[in-house]
């Protein structure tokens, strides 16, 4: 069963990212979909990895319900739609702010935008996927709806500030029923646990902040599952992308970003039985822990 871990080359040559790179259209995004793929891409195995852990822990089947969060044109609302699941697909409304995800074909307006007739026929889709807009900055809590399992794909460093993720990530779990699981991608700095860019339109988490994360969450009820934090050492671990990204002689495993060397990082956690509550102000009443 997948743990929280650090995008490295081995995985790309596992069975379950085989299974889910054979599965995903990844061709229409450009991304080689060879079950030991010649130019690996970390994207590639966020969604390949975010559809593992939740199939592992048996969330892709009937009568399951789930919520993505920024998905873009993303292929996972329609693969998990496909496995019988209940989707809720949600995305940054359409506002000037949102005018980036709009020009470069990453936001999702509408249910068309989501289809993929790859994955599912059209009725199938219509029948177990819905859309709403949804601001991970303010999630407008409480919701009406309570799910099994929620996820996003490398969104929570694009909000702002490392805290600023952190605090939709804790804010979300209160959409999960007991028992439920989120499943998160965001980047992790492999090249300092000190220095990151903290602030900005990118941030990227360092081991310390991931290891805060999960003392924050336990005073809450919620719990990160353990962490495998090793970065791999085959040479495409070793080598990094540079601006232009995506250029037809590079690898994407890694990548320089403002200065560092970043990847992806899956993070997997779970909602316990009991939910610390909250004040009457609504805020939430569980210690603060500084990070």
């Amino acid at each position: 069963m997948l743990t929280s871990m650090v995008c490295r080359y081995d995985h790309f040559l596992t069975e379950w990212y085989g299974h889910w790179a054979g599965r995903l259209p990844l061709a229409r995004y450009g991304i080689d979909p060879a079950p030991r793929p010649g130019r690996p891409h970390r994207k590639a195995w966020e969604w390949c990895a975010i559809a593992q852990a939740l199939a592992e822990r048996d969330m892709l089947r009937p009568g399951r319900t789930g919520c993505g969060f920024a998905v873009g044109t993303e292929p996972l609302p329609a693969a998990f739609a496909a496995a019988g699941a209940q989707i809720l697909a949600t995305d940054q409304a359409m506002t000037a702010e949102a005018g980036a995800w709009v020009t470069t074909n990453q936001h999702a307006a509408s249910l068309d935008s989501l289809f993929q007739p790859e994955l599912i026929d059209r009725a199938g889709f219509e029948a177990r996927v819905r859309f709403r807009p949804a601001d991970m900055r303010a999630l407008g809590l409480p919701w009406e709806e309570r799910f099994d399992f929620l996820w996003s794909s490398c969104s929570i460093e694009h909000l702002g500030s490392l805290e600023a993720g952190w605090q939709f990530v804790e804010g979300a779990m209160q959409l999960l029923r007991p028992g439920g699981v989120a499943v998160h991608t965001t980047e992790f700095n492999v090249s300092s646990n000190e220095a990151t860019l903290s602030e900005g339109d990118s941030v990227i988490y360092r081991r310390q902040d991931i290891e805060a994360l999960d003392r924050r969450l336990r005073a809450r009820g919620y719990g990160l599952s353990c962490c495998d934090f090793f970065a791999g050492d085959h040479p495409h671990d070793l080598d990094f992308d540079i601006p232009p990204y995506g250029l037809p002689d590079r690898q994407h495993v890694k990548l320089l970003l403002g200065g560092h060397v970043s990847t992806s990082m899956l993070l997997i956690l779970r909602k316990g039985k009991v939910e610390a509550p909250t004040d009457a102000t609504g805020q939430d009443a569980a210690p603060q822990h500084p990070r």
